[in-house]
Protein backbone atom coordinates (compact mmCIF):
# COMPACT_ATOMS: atom_id res chain seq x y z
CA UNK A 1 0.00 0.00 0.00
CA UNK A 2 1.58 3.39 -0.95
CA UNK A 3 2.52 5.81 1.81
CA UNK A 4 -0.08 8.51 1.25
CA UNK A 5 1.35 10.65 4.09
CA UNK A 6 4.70 11.00 2.37
CA UNK A 7 3.04 11.55 -1.01
CA UNK A 8 0.85 14.32 0.43
CA UNK A 9 3.81 15.95 2.15
CA UNK A 10 5.79 15.84 -1.10
CA UNK A 11 2.82 17.30 -2.99
CA UNK A 12 2.59 20.23 -0.57
CA UNK A 13 6.33 20.80 -0.73
CA UNK A 14 6.30 20.62 -4.54
CA UNK A 15 3.61 23.31 -4.59
CA UNK A 16 5.77 25.56 -2.41
CA UNK A 17 8.86 24.94 -4.52
CA UNK A 18 6.94 25.74 -7.69
CA UNK A 19 5.67 28.94 -6.09
CA UNK A 20 9.20 29.99 -5.17
CA UNK A 21 10.44 29.24 -8.66
CA UNK A 22 7.65 31.20 -10.29
CA UNK A 23 8.26 34.17 -8.02
CA UNK A 24 12.02 34.02 -8.66
CA UNK A 25 11.46 33.96 -12.41
CA UNK A 26 9.00 36.88 -12.18
CA UNK A 27 11.36 38.90 -9.97
CA UNK A 28 14.30 38.26 -12.31
CA UNK A 29 12.20 39.34 -15.29
CA UNK A 30 11.15 42.61 -13.64
CA UNK A 31 14.40 43.52 -11.84
CA UNK A 32 17.83 42.75 -13.25
CA UNK A 33 19.70 40.86 -10.48
CA UNK A 34 23.03 42.54 -11.22
CA UNK A 35 21.55 46.03 -11.15
CA UNK A 36 19.62 45.24 -7.99
CA UNK A 37 22.69 44.00 -6.14
CA UNK A 38 24.80 46.92 -7.37
CA UNK A 39 22.15 49.36 -6.20
CA UNK A 40 22.09 47.78 -2.74
CA UNK A 41 25.88 47.89 -2.46
CA UNK A 42 25.88 51.53 -3.54
CA UNK A 43 23.23 52.38 -0.94
CA UNK A 44 25.04 50.65 1.91
CA UNK A 45 28.37 52.26 0.94
CA UNK A 46 26.74 55.68 0.76
CA UNK A 47 25.13 55.16 4.15
CA UNK A 48 28.40 54.17 5.81
CA UNK A 49 30.32 57.05 4.20
CA UNK A 50 27.63 59.54 5.22
CA UNK A 51 27.79 58.62 8.90
CA UNK A 52 31.58 58.34 8.89
CA UNK A 53 32.13 61.90 7.68
CA UNK A 54 29.10 63.22 9.58
CA UNK A 55 30.92 62.24 12.78
CA UNK A 56 33.51 64.90 11.88
CA UNK A 57 30.91 67.44 10.74
CA UNK A 58 31.60 66.94 7.02
CA UNK A 59 28.88 66.40 4.44
CA UNK A 60 29.96 63.34 2.43
CA UNK A 61 28.10 64.49 -0.68
CA UNK A 62 30.50 67.40 -1.18
CA UNK A 63 33.49 65.07 -1.42
CA UNK A 64 32.52 63.75 -4.83
CA UNK A 65 32.87 60.06 -4.02
CA UNK A 66 32.09 57.91 -7.04
CA UNK A 67 30.26 54.64 -7.57
CA UNK A 68 33.43 52.58 -7.24
CA UNK A 69 34.21 54.30 -3.93
CA UNK A 70 30.81 53.46 -2.50
CA UNK A 71 30.98 49.86 -3.75
CA UNK A 72 34.35 49.37 -2.09
CA UNK A 73 33.14 50.96 1.15
CA UNK A 74 30.06 48.71 1.19
CA UNK A 75 32.25 45.60 1.51
CA UNK A 76 33.31 46.81 4.96
CA UNK A 77 29.73 47.23 6.13
CA UNK A 78 28.26 44.09 4.52
CA UNK A 79 30.89 41.48 5.35
CA UNK A 80 29.56 40.66 8.82
CA UNK A 81 25.82 40.73 7.84
CA UNK A 82 26.47 38.47 4.86
CA UNK A 83 28.42 35.95 6.96
CA UNK A 84 25.75 35.92 9.67
CA UNK A 85 22.92 35.59 7.11
CA UNK A 86 24.70 32.75 5.31
CA UNK A 87 25.35 30.92 8.58
CA UNK A 88 21.72 31.36 9.69
CA UNK A 89 20.46 30.12 6.33
CA UNK A 90 22.70 27.06 6.48
CA UNK A 91 21.49 26.26 10.00
CA UNK A 92 17.88 26.67 8.82
CA UNK A 93 18.41 24.26 5.91
CA UNK A 94 19.99 21.70 8.20
CA UNK A 95 17.14 22.05 10.67
CA UNK A 96 14.58 21.58 7.89
CA UNK A 97 16.34 18.41 6.68
CA UNK A 98 16.41 17.09 10.25
CA UNK A 99 12.69 17.73 10.61
CA UNK A 100 11.97 15.94 7.33
CA UNK A 101 14.02 12.98 8.50
CA UNK A 102 12.04 12.83 11.75
CA UNK A 103 8.77 12.97 9.84
CA UNK A 104 9.90 10.24 7.46
CA UNK A 105 10.86 8.08 10.45
CA UNK A 106 7.32 8.39 11.83
CA UNK A 107 7.45 11.20 14.40
CA UNK A 108 4.68 11.10 16.96
CA UNK A 109 1.64 13.37 16.43
CA UNK A 110 1.94 15.14 19.78
CA UNK A 111 5.50 16.27 18.94
CA UNK A 112 4.29 17.64 15.62
CA UNK A 113 1.35 19.40 17.26
CA UNK A 114 3.78 21.04 19.69
CA UNK A 115 6.27 22.25 17.07
CA UNK A 116 3.88 24.25 14.91
CA UNK A 117 2.28 26.33 17.71
CA UNK A 118 5.71 27.03 19.18
CA UNK A 119 7.07 28.31 15.87
CA UNK A 120 3.90 30.29 15.23
CA UNK A 121 3.83 31.84 18.71
CA UNK A 122 7.47 32.92 18.64
CA UNK A 123 7.01 34.21 15.09
CA UNK A 124 3.96 36.25 16.06
CA UNK A 125 5.77 37.76 19.03
CA UNK A 126 8.83 38.75 17.02
CA UNK A 127 6.84 40.01 14.04
CA UNK A 128 4.60 42.09 16.32
CA UNK A 129 7.66 43.68 17.92
CA UNK A 130 9.13 44.45 14.51
CA UNK A 131 5.90 45.96 13.17
CA UNK A 132 5.50 48.04 16.31
CA UNK A 133 9.02 49.38 15.85
CA UNK A 134 8.07 50.52 12.35
CA UNK A 135 5.20 52.59 13.75
CA UNK A 136 6.87 53.83 16.95
CA UNK A 137 10.41 55.20 16.85
CA UNK A 138 10.55 55.20 20.64
CA UNK A 139 9.87 51.47 20.98
CA UNK A 140 12.55 49.77 23.06
CA UNK A 141 13.77 47.61 20.17
CA UNK A 142 14.88 50.74 18.29
CA UNK A 143 17.47 51.38 21.01
CA UNK A 144 19.37 48.20 20.08
CA UNK A 145 21.38 47.78 16.88
CA UNK A 146 19.31 46.03 14.16
CA UNK A 147 17.03 44.44 16.80
CA UNK A 148 13.79 45.75 15.30
CA UNK A 149 14.40 44.70 11.66
CA UNK A 150 15.80 41.32 12.67
CA UNK A 151 12.78 40.65 14.86
CA UNK A 152 10.51 41.46 11.94
CA UNK A 153 12.48 39.31 9.48
CA UNK A 154 12.82 36.30 11.79
CA UNK A 155 9.20 36.56 12.88
CA UNK A 156 7.89 36.54 9.31
CA UNK A 157 10.16 33.61 8.40
CA UNK A 158 9.00 31.58 11.41
CA UNK A 159 5.34 32.31 10.65
CA UNK A 160 5.74 31.33 7.01
CA UNK A 161 7.64 28.17 7.90
CA UNK A 162 5.12 27.17 10.58
CA UNK A 163 2.34 27.57 8.04
CA UNK A 164 4.15 25.43 5.48
CA UNK A 165 4.86 22.74 8.07
CA UNK A 166 1.22 22.82 9.20
CA UNK A 167 0.06 22.20 5.65
CA UNK A 168 2.17 19.06 5.40
CA UNK A 169 1.56 17.72 8.91
CA UNK A 170 -2.04 16.40 8.85
CA UNK A 171 -1.24 13.52 6.54
CA UNK A 172 1.76 12.41 8.59
CA UNK A 173 -0.13 12.79 11.87
CA UNK A 174 -3.15 10.91 10.59
CA UNK A 175 -0.99 8.13 9.19
CA UNK A 176 0.81 7.72 12.51
CA UNK A 177 -2.40 7.83 14.51
CA UNK A 178 -4.05 5.26 12.26
CA UNK A 179 -1.07 2.94 12.58
CA UNK A 180 -1.27 3.14 16.39
CA UNK A 181 -5.00 2.48 16.33
CA UNK A 182 -4.61 -0.55 14.09
CA UNK A 183 -1.95 -1.99 16.36
CA UNK A 184 -4.27 -1.76 19.39
CA UNK A 185 -7.32 -3.17 17.61
CA UNK A 186 -5.52 -6.27 16.36
CA UNK A 187 -5.17 -7.62 12.85
CA UNK A 188 -7.97 -6.60 10.45
CA UNK A 189 -10.38 -9.14 9.05
CA UNK A 190 -9.38 -10.50 5.67
CA UNK A 191 -11.13 -8.77 2.80
CA UNK A 192 -12.82 -10.56 0.00
CA UNK A 193 -10.65 -10.90 -3.07
CA UNK A 194 -11.41 -8.49 -5.89
CA UNK A 195 -9.92 -7.94 -9.33
CA UNK A 196 -10.35 -4.13 -9.16
CA UNK A 197 -7.58 -2.03 -7.57
CA UNK A 198 -8.55 -0.04 -4.48
CA UNK A 199 -9.52 3.54 -5.11
CA UNK A 200 -7.09 6.11 -3.66
CA UNK A 201 -8.41 8.11 -0.73
CA UNK A 202 -7.40 11.79 -0.92
CA UNK A 203 -6.12 13.23 2.33
CA UNK A 204 -6.59 16.70 3.81
CA UNK A 205 -3.07 17.75 2.89
CA UNK A 206 -3.48 16.74 -0.75
CA UNK A 207 -6.86 18.43 -1.02
CA UNK A 208 -5.46 21.60 0.59
CA UNK A 209 -2.42 21.68 -1.71
CA UNK A 210 -4.52 21.13 -4.81
CA UNK A 211 -7.20 23.61 -3.70
CA UNK A 212 -4.80 26.55 -3.46
CA UNK A 213 -4.68 28.51 -6.71
CA UNK A 214 -1.33 29.32 -8.20
CA UNK A 215 -1.77 33.07 -7.81
CA UNK A 216 -2.31 32.62 -4.05
CA UNK A 217 0.93 30.66 -3.66
CA UNK A 218 2.78 33.25 -5.74
CA UNK A 219 1.30 36.18 -3.80
CA UNK A 220 2.13 34.56 -0.46
CA UNK A 221 5.80 34.08 -1.35
CA UNK A 222 5.98 37.58 -2.84
CA UNK A 223 4.68 39.22 0.35
CA UNK A 224 7.00 37.09 2.47
CA UNK A 225 9.98 37.98 0.30
CA UNK A 226 9.17 41.70 0.41
CA UNK A 227 8.79 41.78 4.18
CA UNK A 228 11.92 39.75 4.85
CA UNK A 229 13.92 41.58 2.18
CA UNK A 230 12.99 45.04 3.44
CA UNK A 231 13.73 43.97 7.00
CA UNK A 232 17.20 42.72 6.05
CA UNK A 233 17.89 45.92 4.11
CA UNK A 234 16.80 47.89 7.17
CA UNK A 235 19.09 45.84 9.41
CA UNK A 236 22.05 46.15 7.04
CA UNK A 237 21.45 49.90 6.74
CA UNK A 238 21.52 50.31 10.53
CA UNK A 239 24.66 48.20 10.71
CA UNK A 240 26.34 50.24 7.94
CA UNK A 241 25.60 53.44 9.85
CA UNK A 242 27.00 51.90 13.03
CA UNK A 243 30.12 50.79 11.16
CA UNK A 244 30.59 54.31 9.80
CA UNK A 245 30.35 55.84 13.26
CA UNK A 246 32.60 53.13 14.69
CA UNK A 247 35.27 53.72 12.05
CA UNK A 248 35.13 57.44 12.79
CA UNK A 249 35.60 56.84 16.52
CA UNK A 250 38.53 54.54 15.81
CA UNK A 251 40.16 57.12 13.54
CA UNK A 252 39.68 59.83 16.14
CA UNK A 253 41.36 57.68 18.77
CA UNK A 254 44.32 57.08 16.45
CA UNK A 255 44.87 60.73 15.47
CA UNK A 256 47.56 61.49 18.09
CA UNK A 257 49.76 58.66 16.74
CA UNK A 258 48.94 59.02 13.03
CA UNK A 259 51.22 60.30 10.30
CA UNK A 260 51.33 64.10 10.41
CA UNK A 261 50.43 66.03 7.27
CA UNK A 262 52.43 69.26 6.99
CA UNK A 263 50.43 71.73 4.93
CA UNK A 264 52.30 74.36 2.93
CA UNK A 265 50.53 77.25 1.28
CA UNK A 266 51.35 80.29 -0.81
CA UNK A 267 49.18 82.45 1.43
CA UNK A 268 47.84 82.44 4.93
CA UNK A 269 44.85 80.14 5.37
CA UNK A 270 43.90 81.45 8.79
CA UNK A 271 43.58 77.98 10.30
CA UNK A 272 42.62 78.30 13.95
CA UNK A 273 42.27 74.82 15.41
CA UNK A 274 43.58 73.19 18.60
CA UNK A 275 46.98 71.62 18.06
CA UNK A 276 47.61 73.29 14.67
CA UNK A 277 50.65 75.54 14.46
CA UNK A 278 51.23 78.16 11.77
CA UNK A 279 54.77 79.06 10.75
CA UNK A 280 55.80 81.74 8.27
CA UNK A 281 59.01 81.51 6.29
CA UNK A 282 60.98 84.72 6.24
CA UNK A 283 63.01 83.83 3.17
CA UNK A 284 62.05 85.72 0.06
CA UNK A 285 62.70 82.73 -2.19
CA UNK A 286 60.22 80.35 -0.56
CA UNK A 287 57.44 79.27 -2.90
CA UNK A 288 55.23 78.21 0.03
CA UNK A 289 55.91 80.70 2.81
CA UNK A 290 53.16 79.42 5.15
CA UNK A 291 53.52 76.11 6.95
CA UNK A 292 50.90 74.36 9.11
CA UNK A 293 51.76 71.49 11.41
CA UNK A 294 49.55 69.23 13.50
CA UNK A 295 47.14 67.99 10.80
CA UNK A 296 46.19 64.48 9.70
CA UNK A 297 44.97 63.65 6.21
CA UNK A 298 41.72 61.66 6.20
CA UNK A 299 41.06 61.39 2.46
CA UNK A 300 41.80 63.05 -0.84
CA UNK A 301 38.77 62.89 -3.13
CA UNK A 302 37.50 64.91 -6.07
CA UNK A 303 40.45 67.30 -5.88
CA UNK A 304 39.78 68.02 -2.21
CA UNK A 305 41.72 67.30 0.96
CA UNK A 306 39.92 66.42 4.18
CA UNK A 307 42.20 67.18 7.15
CA UNK A 308 41.75 66.84 10.89
CA UNK A 309 43.82 68.32 13.70
CA UNK A 310 45.68 65.63 15.59
CA UNK A 311 44.02 66.91 18.81
CA UNK A 312 40.54 66.69 17.31
CA UNK A 313 37.66 65.99 19.70
CA UNK A 314 33.91 65.91 19.05
CA UNK A 315 33.39 69.01 21.20
CA UNK A 316 36.33 71.20 20.18
CA UNK A 317 37.49 69.75 16.87
CA UNK A 318 37.09 71.21 13.40
CA UNK A 319 37.47 69.47 10.04
CA UNK A 320 39.21 71.19 7.13
CA UNK A 321 38.22 70.69 3.50
CA UNK A 322 40.76 72.30 1.17
CA UNK A 323 40.83 72.32 -2.63
CA UNK A 324 43.69 70.47 -4.26
CA UNK A 325 45.44 73.28 -6.14
CA UNK A 326 48.96 74.39 -6.92
CA UNK A 327 48.77 76.90 -4.08
CA UNK A 328 48.95 74.17 -1.42
CA UNK A 329 51.29 71.25 -0.88
CA UNK A 330 51.31 68.38 1.59
CA UNK A 331 54.31 66.80 3.27
CA UNK A 332 53.99 63.74 5.49
CA UNK A 333 55.97 63.07 8.65
CA UNK A 334 55.67 59.58 10.24
CA UNK A 335 54.91 59.37 13.92
CA UNK A 336 58.41 57.99 14.58
CA UNK A 337 59.90 61.20 13.11
CA UNK A 338 57.61 63.57 15.01
CA UNK A 339 60.63 65.00 16.79
CA UNK A 340 61.56 66.91 13.63
CA UNK A 341 58.37 68.93 13.85
CA UNK A 342 58.60 72.32 15.44
CA UNK A 343 62.32 72.65 14.65
CA UNK A 344 61.88 73.47 11.00
CA UNK A 345 61.97 77.16 10.24
CA UNK A 346 60.40 76.74 6.88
Amino acid sequence: MPDTGNQDGDAAEDANVNGIRRFGALFGAVVAPTSFITGLLYYFGLNQAYWFYASFGVDATMLGLGTIDYLVISVDSLFVPMVVTAAAGLAAFWGHDLLRARLAAGARPHMLRLLVPTLGGVGCLLAAGGFWSVLDNDFFLRAHLAAAPLCLAVGVVLLAYALQVRRSLPAAAEATASDDGDAEAGPPAPAEPSDEPPAPVPSASRQQASARPEWAVLAEWAVTFVLVGLSLIWAASDYAAAVGRGRAEHLASQLPTSTIAVLRSTRSLGIDAPGVRELRCRGAGSAYPYRYEGLVLVIQSADQYVLLPKNWTPTTGVALVLPRTDSVRLEFVPYAARGTLGRAKC
